[in-house]
């Protein structure tokens, strides 16, 4: 997933808390010595953070205020090339606060982003609703035919153009309080949502005794015990709702009461009733965004949203969703025949449960097809795998990537390089930080400490990190990656490519700022390369033998490919359609939450035995920049499905077809609408068919 924080700021000013620093002390108002202007963090305190925050949007005002005043006749160069320009200081530290809040968090950061979210919600507010500045884009864009502007420059004025009206500007002085109003309570109800789960993840703790480990892995074990270690739990086994954690129990655990209690643990995050409860705050997140959905002028959410994306409309996202449903959950339901056929044949007398999908899943999976997920892992040596990434980048598109070690990092786990072009020149800098810890989110993604950008022939080169949660390695097992874990790591690495190989001239429509439904394209591409033979030669060795995946097992994951997808499907698609249904709202109301999502998914049929991958509690994608959006996935697959044929009917490698994707894809950020860039590359719009086919669903 590509993070976004520093355009949908979060967070609050706590000035008891902040020590005042001067100037001098304040690393944020001082110029960067560091190796490629990457952020110096050891100097960076916490209480650095409040001080630049304030200095940064007072700065920005008055830069917004000059270009607002600016006597002159409003130009492309004094209007909408300045306000390019502008807020450098706020860019500088949002960029380093919300990478950090996110990837390395601690109770001060946390404060901090709760008392900061009011203030930057009204600072964006104070913008967006400037008649003065609006007025003059309004003249720039009625003109814009007769500017003589690049296609990047008409691009750029026209998201301004658009993001003034859909920010308010059209409004009149009570609508835009009221806009105001709700912005405001938007920004502190998110942030609040995002700390009631990130507490639920840590505060559920599973732990075990020798006797209650039937089934699981040594390497399971092992990382438990080391957990359980690290948490003072000596002589035990402690697991958690963290993927890493949660999947592998529920996957091997013979014990069936344990996988119900943890998968529980899990399905009930924000839906306890107690101190981190998010229904009502996502009701009231929903309400909200129905008011100004309709303050605005748009019948829903989902309408507003949808106007900048590649779908339009929602009813475009519902004629894709209904395409795939039919068939994905008939395939889910023969799943669902085979592991209760299985369930009957064991002599067990219950009935398959969501708990226990996993669990005969992986029973199927070695008895059908002879393949074991644990034998999978032993092949993707988290190290190797990244290795593999940087292969991949460099057979398609010509670029390395340079450890080196004196680049400033804000944990020691965090590696950081240098990336080259196939001529030698420094394109960009890459930061990695894939292993789990407690003070992290949730989940994978990808962000900028820097946009790459262009303007007035200043290049200004990206940094990107890839931030995961992976298992750490243990005093006698590195760390193994699962099939789906070394997929999300190639996914997100594909969104920091989309970063680094971006070349354009304007930060805000540079490399990932483009729609919600276009961006995952990228990443998802990258996924396809994981299990073709000739990728994994290059990469996907034993971690014992260093023996290279044997066509035999490939062979075996190959015919296993297509199992389960029914499962895969349906349970994303489900929370696409629970998104798509809040979000398509066209009246506020007091709705009681599992009401309303048991009758969205009755709607569909979805079947009891398996959950949707997100409940509303803690849809976390949806109350971030996701909302009405998380469809974007599958929209993407289609692209990406479409996308790997040309690589196949070329070769996996082929430079040409590399080429082409590069210049009319990666590079090209915001600067074209999306559908004509894939039109660009491809010939044609993308064609259903190869997604249905991959998935097994035809």
């Amino acid at each position: 997933m590509r993070k976004t924080g520093a355009i949908l700021f979060t967070g609050v000013l706590l000035m008891a808390a902040c020590t005042t620093k001067t100037a001098d002390e304040n690393p944020f108002f001082q110029k960067w010595t560091t190796p490629y202007g990457v952020p110096p963090f050891a100097l960076i305190e916490d209480a650095h953070y409040m001080p630049a925050f304030q200095k940064g949007m007072q700065d920005h005002l008055a830069e917004i205020k000059k270009i607002a005043g600016n006597p002159e006749a409003p130009t492309f160069a004094n209007t909408i090339e300045a306000m390019e320009k502008s807020g450098e200081l706020l860019t500088k530290v949002s960029n380093v606060f919300f990478n950090l809040v996110s990837a390395n968090t601690n109770d001060a950061k946390q404060d901090i982003r709760r008392e900061i979210s009011p203030l930057l919600s009204a600072h964006n507010d104070d913008i967006q609703l400037n008649p003065q500045l609006f007025k003059r884009v309004k003249i720039l864009y009625e003109q814009r035919d007769e500017l003589g502007l690049t296609g990047e420059q008409l691009r750029l004025l026209e998201n301004d153009y658009k993001g003034f009206i859909r920010g308010g500007a059209n409004l009149n002085e009570e609508a835009k309080t009221e806009l105001r109003k709700i912005n405001e309570e938007l920004s502190m109800l998110t942030v609040k949502f995002s700390d009631n789960v990130l507490q639920e993840d840590n505060n559920f703790e599973l732990v075990l005794e020798e006797t209650d480990l039937g089934g699981l892995p040594e390497g399971v074990k092992a990382a438990a015990a080391e957990a359980a270690t690290e948490k003072g739990y000596e002589g035990k086994w402690l697991f958690t709702l963290h993927k890493p954690s949660l999947i592998p129990f529920i996957q091997y655990s013979d014990r069936r009461d344990l996988r119900e209690k943890l998968y529980k643990g899990y399905i009930n995050r924000g839906d306890n009733n107690d101190e981190f409860d998010n229904k009502q705050i996502f009701n009231d997140i929903a309400n909200l965004r129905v008011r100004k959905a309709n303050l605005l002028g748009y019948k829903t959410h989902a309408d507003f949203v949808l106007e900048e994306s590649m779908a339009k409309t929602p009813q475009n996202v519902y004629n894709l969703l209904d395409k795939v449903w039919p068939p994905a959950l008939k395939k889910a339901k023969q799943e669902r025949a085979m592991m209760q056929k299985m369930i009957d044949a064991e002599g067990g007398d219950f009935k398959l449960a969501s708990w226990d999908w996993w669990y005969y899943a992986e029973k199927i999976r070695q008895k059908e097809y002879e393949l074991d997920e644990d034998e999978i892992r032993n092949y993707y040596q988290i190290e190797n795998v990244i290795k593999g990434t940087f292969i991949l980048a460099n057979k398609l598109y010509g670029i390395s990537f340079e450890e080196q070690n004196d680049i400033p990092k804000y944990h020691p786990e965090v590696k950081t390089y240098v990336v080259k072009d196939e001529n030698g020149e420094m394109i960009g800098v890459y930061l990695s930080d894939w292993f789990y810890r407690n003070n992290k989110r949730g989940g994978a993604w990808m962000n900028e400490f820097r946009s790459q950008s262009n303007i007035g022939g200043e290049r200004i080169l990206p940094i990107i990190t890839n931030v995961g949660n992976f298992t750490k390695p243990t005093a006698d097992t590195p760390s193994l990656l699962s099939l789906d874990e070394a997929a999300t790591l190639f996914h997100e690495f594909g969104h920091a490519l989309h970063g680094l190989l971006s070349d354009c001239t304007y930060p805000s429509i540079s490399g990932t700022n483009v729609p919600r439904d276009f961006v995952e394209f990228p990443s998802q591409v990258m996924e396809n390369w994981v299990l073709e033979p000739e990728m994994l030669k290059l990469y996907a060795f034993h971690y014992k033998t260093g023996e290279v995946m044997p066509q035999a097992l490939i062979d075996k994951i190959k015919k296993a490919g297509q199992f389960n997808q029914g499962f895969a499907t349906v349970e994303y698609m489900a929370a696409s359609y629970l998104d798509m249904a809040w979000h398509t709202l066209i009246v506020e109301n007091e709705r009681n939450v599992t009401t309303f999502e048991n009758g969205v998914f009755e709607q569909i049929g979805l079947i009891p035995e398996i959950i949707s991958r997100y409940r509303t509690t803690y849809f976390r994608h949806i109350v971030g920049g996701y909302s009405a959006g998380y469809y974007s996935y599958l929209w993407s697959e289609v692209l990406d499905a479409d996308t790997f044929e040309a690589f196949k009917e070329n070769g996996i490698f082929d430079a040409k077809t590399a080429r082409s994707f590069r210049d009319n894809i990666l590079s090209r950020g915001d600067t074209n609408d999306a559908m004509q860039m894939y039109i660009d590359f491809r010939g044609r719009e993308p064609e259903i068919t190869p997604l249905l086919k991959k998935r097994g669903l035809e």
